[in-house]
C-alpha cells in the first residue's frame, strides 16, 4: 500500500523506489503482485508515464486512511515510551510569556528535557504557519485559516484599576461617565481601546475615553498604574495578583466590559506532535490546577 501510493504521488515506479529505499525491479514486482492479489488493474503503465485507472484512485483514498490509521498507532505507541524532542516555537503577548510561559517552563523541561523551548513575545499575532509557529495563544474567539485548530483555555473579564495613591489625588469614579475627569491608560492592541462598551442590567453604554498614555503593552500599562499614574483597562489574568496584593484597587466592578476568551491555537494536522501535544496539555492542567477561570470571571 505505501508503494502503491508513493507511484501515484510521484508519477513514477523509479521515484517512488527510491523514495522508498528499494530496487525498481522490486518496486515493479511488489506493484505487480499487488494487482495480481486483488484481480484489477491499478495504473496503466507506457513507455513515457503512468496513469491510475478509476479502481485505483478509490484505493489510493482507501490506502491513503489505512496508512494514516497505521502511523497514527505507532505515534501513540512512540508517545507512551519515546520522549518528546525538538524546538518548540510559542508565542503570545509579553504579558501572558512573563505570567504563565516561563513560571511552567522549569517543572516541563525537567519533565522533557530533550524539548528546547524558543519563547516568542509578540503583542500581534504571528502568523502560525509562515512563522513556523508550534503553539500560539490568542484572545480571538476563532481563526480565519482552517489550517489552524483553536482550543479554549480560559475567559477572563477586563476591568478598570488604578493605585490607591492615584485614587487618593484623583478620587475614585462611580459611574462610568465620571472616567472624563480621569486619567486613563490604554492598551493600544485592544479592540477599539478608547470605547468602552459597559453593560450593567442588561442595558449597554458606550463611553468613549481619551488616552492620558496609550501603549502597545499591557507591562507598561501595568507599571505607569503603579506609579499612580492613572487608571488602566486591563484583562484580569493580568492585574488579578496585584488587586490580591492590594497594588491595584478594582474599579466600577458592577459594569461588565466584554469578557477575553484565550485560546490555545495550533497547526492543524493528522498527527499532532508529541513536543506539541505534552507542551498543551501541560498548559491546560496549569490553568486547570489554579481554576483561573472562576479566579478571572469574578
Amino acid at each position: 500500500m505505501e508503494l502503491f501510493v508513493a507511484v501515484t504521488d510521484a508519477g513514477s515506479i523509479s521515484r517512488a523506489a527510491e523514495k522508498l529505499n528499494i530496487s525498481v525491479s522490486a518496486a515493479s514486482r511488489h506493484l505487480l503482485n499487488l494487482e495480481e492479489r486483488l484481480g484489477v488493474r491499478l495504473i496503466q503503465r507506457s513507455t513515457r508515464q503512468l496513469f491510475v485507472t478509476e479502481a485505483g484512485q478509490e484505493f489510493q483514498r482507501r490506502c491513503r486512511a489505512i496508512l494514516s490509521d497505521l502511523r497514527e498507532a505507532e505515534s501513540a505507541i512512540q508517545d507512551t515510551t519515546v520522549q518528546p524532542t525538538g524546538l518548540l516555537r510559542v508565542t503570545a503577548s509579553l504579558s501572558f510569556c512573563l505570567l504563565h510561559i516561563e513560571p511552567m517552563l522549569p517543572e516541563f523541561t525537567a519533565r522533557y528535557p530533550d524539548i528546547t523551548i524558543d519563547v516568542i513575545a509578540a503583542n500581534r499575532y504571528l502568523d502560525i504557519i509562515d512563522n513556523s509557529v508550534d503553539v500560539a495563544i490568542r484572545t480571538r474567539p476563532f481563526e480565519a485559516d482552517s489550517a489552524i485548530t483553536i482550543r479554549k483555555l480560559a475567559e477572563t473579564r477586563r476591568i478598570l484599576a488604578a493605585s490607591p495613591g492615584y485614587l487618593e489625588r484623583f478620587g475614585q469614579p462611580q459611574v462610568p461617565s465620571d472616567l472624563k475627569d480621569h486619567r486613563l491608560l490604554i492598551y493600544d492592541y485592544a479592540v477599539n481601546p478608547t470605547e468602552l462598551p459597559f453593560r450593567k442590567d442588561g442595558k449597554l453604554q458606550t463611553f468613549k475615553v481619551k488616552p492620558f498614555i496609550s501603549t502597545n503593552d499591557g507591562q507598561v500599562v501595568l507599571k505607569a498604574a503603579f506609579d499612580d499614574m492613572g487608571i488602566l483597562v486591563q484583562p484580569q489574568y493580568i492585574i488579578h495578583e496585584a488587586i490580591g496584593a492590594g497594588s491595584l484597587v478594582p474599579l466600577l466592578s458592577d459594569w461588565d466590559l466584554p469578557r477575553l476568551t484565550m485560546n490555545i491555537a495550533f497547526q492543524t494536522r493528522a498527527f499532532m506532535p508529541s513536543k506539541v501535544r505534552v507542551f498543551v496539555e501541560a498548559l491546560v492542567e496549569r490553568f486547570r490546577a489554579n481554576d483561573y477561570t472562576r479566579l478571572w470571571t469574578q
